[in-house]
């Protein structure tokens, strides 16, 4: 597996994380669609030109959380999450426009032994998209309920 057992994040270490990926009018539609959000901010063009501040649809914000989490996993969680135990403090400062293209980084924020299980440990994440430009598009904090190399 390579993701890191709970025993491998370090407090403070800050990933930057290589995926990247423009975000399309497809993402969106299919998305927004799938999880029925008739939203006209993300799947009406004629009225994002003519009724919005931004002049052009905006991507879900949920589909920008899933994909800033999804670009992180590679580096950090695949193969070795029990479970995600929650996201809080989920915010998009600036807006992610279809063909924009995000990037993201993660910081280890914490980790502690779990209470519960002894093979496992609960590890805060904050992980934050950019687009092409640098600008913040989606921050949030993410508790990670990981293994442990050991298993006890």
């Amino acid at each position: 597996m390579s993701g890191l057992f709970f025993e491998d994040f370090e407090v403070e270490h800050e990933f930057h994380h290589p995926l990247r990926r423009t975000v399309t009018e497809m993402d969106n539609m299919l998305f927004s669609n799938m999880t029925l959000n008739p939203q006209p901010l993300h799947i009406d063009r004629h009225f994002c030109e003519t009724e919005t501040e931004w002049g052009q649809p905006l991507m879900n914000s949920i589909f920008t959380l899933g994909l800033m989490i999804g670009i992180a996993v590679n580096d950090t969680t695949v193969g070795t999450t029990i479970a995600n135990l929650g996201m809080q403090d989920v915010k998009f400062p600036h807006p992610l426009f279809q063909g924009d293209t995000v990037h993201a980084t993660t910081k280890v924020v914490s980790k502690r032994e779990s209470k519960s299980r002894p093979d496992a440990g609960i590890v805060e994440l904050e992980h934050k998209a950019y687009n092409q430009n640098d600008n913040l598009v989606a921050i949030c904090l993410r508790q990670a309920f990981m293994r442990k190399k050991s298993g006890a």
